[in-house]
């Protein structure tokens, strides 16, 4: 892994919430840190409601982590575009976030419960 990135169990209760509905809740979630970044909680998929996760066509590319695939969240009130994404098939050494999705804390909550 490089050495900026740590990974780890985030410790208790997550909770990510979309337009108010809570979308998912694990207690699995893992805490991505990367250099001076604010930490990234990446839920499992198998945590989350993945009806109303969208796959787009957009995608980025990081060095250390490989290329994400983004999500938008279908909510009630109307789609939030690129409110999530994963790695697919990340670098082998941040293995640990497959099959895990991230969402960015401006566009829902994401929280310690």
């Amino acid at each position: 892994m490089a050495d900026h990135i740590k990974i780890r169990p985030a410790t208790g209760t997550w909770v990510v919430r979309a337009a108010g509905a809570v979308i998912g809740e694990s207690t699995n979630a893992l805490e991505l840190v990367e250099g001076d970044y604010p930490a990234v909680i990446y839920f499992p998929r198998t945590d989350l409601a993945m009806a109303f996760l969208e796959p787009t066509d957009m995608t980025s590319k990081c060095p250390f982590k490989g290329e994400a695939n983004y999500f938008t969240i279908e909510a009630k009130s109307g789609p939030i575009a690129n409110a999530a994404w994963s790695y697919e098939n990340p670098i082998a050494t941040v293995a640990a976030i497959k099959d895990h999705i991230a969402f960015y804390s401006e566009k829902v909550a994401v929280e310690q419960v």
